[in-house]
């Protein structure tokens, strides 16, 4: 292997955490702001915390030393060393202020991390990144969560250039200065990491709005966007406002600075950023508008926004100790953001989302060579460990938690772990002593949760003894070895569930030596140890069970029910996310059969006859039918296989659908999306969602049974659509059924929105999803697009992680052509930004797990990228681990 000049990465282990030598009480940052070069002065209020001989450590990259002071007098250069990683000074007071004064380019910068430029030189802004060390980038600083410190920031710019100047925390005075520059500053009153650090600087416009707390503070909310895009904020600042006033109702938080700023941008690595007082979105999560917004961007616009403003108590008053708790904030905002969903929607559909993106993102992640705990052990590499994992795992671990405390247990619960913590840098201890404290209990068991790595099975068998009248529910549970872990202890598994007699009638749960009184339908059990036996009393007939209801722990059940059991499941279960589970875990065994062309237990025509009944049941709420027409995706039913042929899984999944259809009946389908059709709106009441979910799913069944039919019916509905979301959905079915007649749809689409780059990633992101053998070339055309930019991470996103994430066909060709375009790709955009190249490296995380050839051609991929010199810490962190290096 060829040296590499920037992946030798050290590990970081959470077991080596030291406390910060050096604490900073106050940073004072002079910005003289410009695209080629800005100048940054820093002062910061250094005291020594540690050790009395320790030197002064500073990290920074990629930054021009001009000047070093200590308390005010010049140093000279032989008492520091100015390094690629940061500045040391020895023999240095205990305390004092350190002032330095470094060059910085932000025009160069296409990492997109610490200060650079969005858009063109002649319009663009500046603006941030700073998670997870981008203030290293800045200036030099003690670059860690744990070191919390008040900040000053004035903003110095050319008027006319940058007529907008923003920073985090309260307006402290502008004015102008001479030669055609102005200035503004900005005090934080409250202490915060340097990753939370943000300004932003150029022409933006602004929508506002006035904003009173529950404990009365006057807030001015603005959010800001370049001049062509601000009017499709409006959404957004709506969905701030329901945010606070949910947080305030729900766990008592209020806004607490003067003002706060909201920026969008579309040069962005992340989400978005919850910078303190200053948040910063990719535009993809804050502009939204009917004609070039789909309902699910809505829901997102919606969820990111609040999940952002959460973040102002869980993650920036109360922050993490250190990276290794980065799912403190995240997985515990992401559970907060998912409430606030459920309660501004449909919770039981909520819930099936994010179980489905679980399975979808996390499940594959745990199972592969780049699983690891919620709370990591080591990395090399942090930007690579904003997974699914931190999120949504971590968010299912503090559902768990909740769901033990019950609602009002869990608020007394946060009330302390903010009251506690407020203004600290915390840990998943402090979290879960906070929680236990204020309730009486013990949480530590629920940490070898946050410190194992892998998806729990959870196995079941249930037998009934009628001369007891008793059932017996038998749990064990098995966590698989993982990278690096072997054998996996026990851990604490909450079991929602309710039994079901033949007529569908729930039954009264009552445990042994309980009393009658104690009875009732549904209950939560644990199961705290590697097996063991729940016994209900009183139970006068054999039983279906109904397990993990709410999928109340994020666990694979396994549970040999029968076609039949499913089926009564599917009919009669009340719990919304457990009738949609017997439905995926029916559709599950019937693609099973499909692709072993053997039904022995008559799965399929289980399925397929549940379904219909159900299509045809008037009371059906149309947004939880189309969830229940949808069998698993194939990256799902891939897992089911312990070695996986693509295009196996892709033509049996296919076959299900066509089965499906037949059995409702193209009449039947026909004439429902016609009544759906004849409704058709752009609404976004939840009625009108619901409707086009539907309408989108029956024309996808209309289209696996008969194409040309559904493919008429596709044009007519992009010709008259209303908004996004029936457009797009025409769109895809014309290019899965009649090429000729998609491809002048496609054009036109194309045409109508060449100046909308968010409704432009639709565009390339539907054509990369399409499968067969021919989407590489398809893919290799629309590189060529004028709108196709490497240094652009939504567009990069919407090409080429589309086609390696969602179109399993196109990706895993069987002459390995597509890996082979993919890798060099890959290390282009390495050189540009290694974040983005991390997260598409991913991509190959499954190879093990593939048939030949294509398992060895994928490795032969990795194996080539690894060997490429001057490869990025970030890029070759996942490659090693994906090869299990």
């Amino acid at each position: 292997m060829k040296a590499r000049n920037d992946s030798a990465a050290p590990a970081v282990r959470l077991a080596q955490y030291t406390r910060p030598t050096w604490r900073v009480a106050h940073v004072e940052l002079d910005f003289s702001l410009g695209i080629d070069e800005t100048e940054v002065i820093a002062r910061l209020d250094l005291s020594r915390d540690g050790d009395p001989g320790a030197p002064l450590e500073l990290d920074g990259e990629d930054l021009e030393l001009l000047e070093v002071l200590i308390d005010g007098d010049p140093v000279a250069p032989t008492r520091y060393t100015a390094g690629e990683r940061g500045l040391v000074m020895h023999e240095v007071p205990d305390q004092f202020v350190l002032t330095t004064r470094v060059r910085i380019k932000p025009s160069t910068n296409t990492a997109l991390e610490g200060l650079y430029l969005s858009g063109s030189r002649e319009a663009g802004f500046l603006l941030t990144q700073c998670e997870a060390q981008g203030f290293r980038h800045i200036t030099y600083f003690p670059d860690r969560p744990d070191v919390l410190a008040r900040y000053t920031v004035t903003l110095r710019a050319d008027a006319r250039r940058f007529p907008i100047l923003l920073a985090g925390g309260n307006p402290d005075g502008s004015g102008e200065l001479a030669d055609g520059r102005h200035w503004a500053r900005f005090v934080d009153p409250h202490p915060k990491p340097s990753y939370l650090f943000a300004l932003v600087a150029g022409h933006l416009e602004r929508i506002s709005h006035d904003y009173v707390t529950a404990n009365g503070r006057a807030v001015e909310l603005h959010i800001w966007a370049e001049a062509d895009v601000i009017d499709r904020c409006h959404y957004a600042m709506d969905a701030l406002v329901r945010s606070m006033r949910w947080d305030e109702k729900a766990y008592g938080r209020n806004y607490d600075l003067d003002v706060f700023h909201v920026v969008a941008t579309h040069d962005f690595n992340m989400g978005a950023m919850e910078n303190k007082g200053l948040n910063i979105f990719n535009a993809k999560y804050l502009l939204a508008d009917p004609d070039s917004s789909t309902d699910d961007e809505y829901l997102h616009v919606e969820a990111v926004v609040a999940h952002e403003y959460f973040h102002n108590w869980s993650g920036n008053r109360v922050t993490c100790r250190d990276w290794f708790q980065l799912s403190l904030k995240e997985g515990l905002t992401v559970y907060r953001e998912q409430s606030f969903s459920a309660d501004m929607n449909s919770a039981a559909l909520k819930r099936i989302e994010d179980v489905a993106l679980l399975r979808r993102a996390q499940f594959p992640e745990d199972a592969g060579p780049l699983s690891h705990p919620v709370r990591p052990a080591e990395y090399r590499e942090i930007n690579n460990f904003y997974t699914a994992t931190v999120y949504e795992k971590g968010s299912e671990l503090v559902r768990m938690i909740a769901g033990s405390l019950g609602r009002t247990g869990f608020r007394r619960g946060m009330d302390a772990y903010f009251e506690r913590h407020d203004g600290e840098a915390a840990t998943i201890e402090d979290f879960l002593a906070a929680l236990g404290d204020a309730n009486g209990v013990d949480l530590t068991p629920y940490l070898a949760w946050y410190a194992q790595a892998g998806t729990p099975r959870l196995r079941g068998r249930g037998s009934f003894d009628p001369g007891q009248r008793r059932y017996t529910l038998h749990l064990s549970q098995e966590t698989p070895p993982t990278p690096g872990h072997g054998a996996k202890q026990a851990l604490p598994i909450p079991v929602k569930l309710a039994l079901f007699a033949s007529d569908g009638r729930m039954l009264p749960l009552r445990m042994q030596g309980e009393s009658r009184q104690a009875a009732a339908d549904e209950r939560v059990i644990v199961l705290s140890h590697a097996e063991r036996d729940f016994v209900f009393e009183d139970i006068g007939e054999d039983v279906v069970p109904s397990l993990l209801r709410g999928f109340s722990a994020p666990v694979m059940l396994e549970y040999d029910y029968a076609p039949t059991e499913l089926a009564l499941l599917l009919r009669y279960d009340v719990d919304g996310f457990n009738r949609w589970e017997a439905g995926q875990q029916l559709a599950a065994l019937a693609f099973d059969a499909c692709l072993s062309g053997e039904d022995a237990h008559g799965a399929a025509d289980a399925w397929t006859a549940s379904i219909a009944s159900i299509f045809a049941d008037p009371s059906m709420d149309d947004a939880l039918l189309a969830e229940l027409l949808t069998p698993p995706g194939e990256i799902e039913l891939a897992d089911r296989q312990p070695r996986h042929d693509p295009a196996a899984v892709h033509a049996a999944r296919q076959q299900l659908l066509s089965r499906l259809a037949m059995r409702v009946g193209a009449g039947t389908l026909a004439a429902r999306y016609a009544t759906l059709f004849a409704r058709a709106s752009a609404d976004l009441d939840a009625a009108a969602q619901a409707r086009r979910r539907l309408q989108r799913r029956v024309l996808d069944l209309l289209a696996a049974m008969e194409p040309a039919r559904a493919a008429t019916l596709a044009a007519r509905q992009y010709e008259t659509a209303p908004g996004m979301t029936d457009r797009l959905a025409a769109l895809a079915t014309l290019a899965r059924t009649d090429e000729a007649a998609a491809a002048s749809r496609l054009a036109h689409y194309r045409a109508r929105y060449d100046d909308n780059p968010l409704a432009l990633d639709k565009w390339f992101m539907l054509q990369a999803s399409l499968p067969g053998d021919g989407a590489l070339a398809r893919i290799q055309r629309l590189e060529a697009d004028p709108a196709f930019n490497l240094k652009n991470p939504n567009r990069v996103q919407s090409l080429m992680g589309a086609f390696a994430r969602t179109n399993p066909t196109g990706f895993h060709r069987a002459d390995g052509a597509a890996y082979g375009w993919f890798a060099d790709r890959l290390l282009q955009i390495d050189a540009l930004n290694p974040q983005v190249s991390a997260r598409l490296g991913t991509a190959f995380n499954g190879w093990a797990r593939l048939v030949e050839p294509q398992r060895e051609l994928a490795r032969a991929a990795v194996n080539r990228m690894q060997a490429h010199e001057g490869l990025s810490r970030d890029l070759a962190d996942i490659l090693d681990r994906v090869v299990g290096g």
